[in-house]
């Protein structure tokens, strides 16, 4: 068995407790951005599609039980998102996607298509207004989320050539 298919767990677990212990402290009103998305997004575009969609499951599942939160939701969503970053996991594309401000648009992408299903079977409020639903729950998450993803592109990162 291949050791990189055992990094993005071991990533996970210092991943989700930043998320759930300093990322409350730095949301503005209740928005903040999803590391675990990031996480996501980065391992999809490296190992491609399938893993991608494999580790949406598991991480979403994963949070869904340490957060206590509707059991499938985040699994649904995440593993959308980690099927819809696969797309951009092409071995001549990688370096183009992975390091670049690239990065971020397909961050904001998949936090959008994230932040929607996440919604749907999550949120049920009837007295919300759908277009201000649509911009609180999906838009102002998702455009948080890929700003703090520039932290990623801004990291320099060590070319291997084995």
């Amino acid at each position: 068995m291949k050791i990189k298919f055992f990094i993005p767990i071991l990533v996970f677990i210092p991943v989700i407790i930043v998320q759930l212990t300093i990322i409350p402290l730095i949301s503005i009103e209740e928005i903040a951005p999803d590391l675990i998305l990031i996480t996501l997004v980065y391992f999809s575009i490296s190992y491609g599609q399938l893993f991608g969609t494999s580790i949406g499951a598991f991480y979403g599942l994963a949070f869904d039980l340490i957060t206590g939160s509707l059991i499938g939701s985040n699994m649904l969503a995440k593993t959308v998102a980690g099927f819809t970053a696969g797309y951009f996991s092409s071995e001549t594309r990688r370096d183009k996607y992975l390091y670049t401000y690239a990065f971020c648009v397909i961050v904001f992408l998949c936090s959008i298509i994230n932040s929607l299903i996440f919604s749907f079977f999550s949120v049920i409020d009837f007295n919300t207004n759908f277009i201000a639903l649509l911009f609180n729950q999906s838009l102002l998450p998702s455009i948080y989320t890929a700003l703090f993803s520039i932290l990623i592109v801004l990291i320099p990162h060590k070319k291997s050539y084995t």
